[in-house]
């Protein structure tokens, strides 16, 4: 009985298998999960603003990316106690209450400090985490009418609540720099 251990690459996952070779055939016998083995390696650029804005952007992910986790943690846990007081609508408002004083005593004094481009961010975080854009978590939990009146403010200063995040195309940099500080190497 001989044990083989092999890897085959697929794009940047390796997939580990473990085979047993029997009259000269090899029998798989069963596949250990995906990983990923990458690693974060600072982009080289060509200009230096391009290099200070990779740099700015890397600074502002590390401030703003905890409160977009905190943000879909709390989205989580949140959800099923509003989904039982569905039909109050009194005994929402008062929870909603409890949660945005909650939500303003822990972050309220940091999320005022940040500036447009760490604000912009986190809108795209925020969708990233909850899987909702901010808008709709506005809708979701205050009504379609103060979601639209956020909207119309939050564009008067440049956002956009309705922002969407899109790993693959437009925000490829900001998900290359979240998983490098997701596994601790930024």
């Amino acid at each position: 009985m001989f044990i083989l251990q092999g890897k085959a690459q697929h794009n940047d996952t390796l997939i580990f298998m473990q085979a047993r070779a029997i009259d000269g055939d090899t029998m798989l016998l069963y596949q250990l999960p995906e990983f990923e083995y990458t690693y974060y390696k600072k982009p080289i650029f060509t200009t230096r603003r391009a290099n200070r804005r990779y740099t700015r952007l890397v600074k502002d992910l590390k401030k703003v990316y905890p409160y977009a986790r905190d943000a879909g943690e709390k989205l989580k846990q949140f959800a099923p106690i509003l989904d039982s007081l569905n039909g109050n609508k009194k005994a929402q408002d008062k929870y909603f209450d409890i949660i945005e004083n909650e939500l303003m005593a822990s972050y309220g004094s940091e999320l005022k400090k940040m500036n447009i481009r760490q604000g912009r961010l986190l809108i795209k975080l925020v969708d990233r985490e909850c899987q909702l854009t901010s808008y709709d978590v506005v809708r979701e939990f205050r009504g379609s009418i103060s979601a639209f009146f956020w909207q119309g403010f939050a564009r008067i200063w440049g956002y956009n609540l309705k922002a969407e995040y899109d790993p693959v195309s437009n925000d490829k940099n900001i998900e290359i720099v979240i998983r490098a500080i997701e596994k601790g190497e930024l």
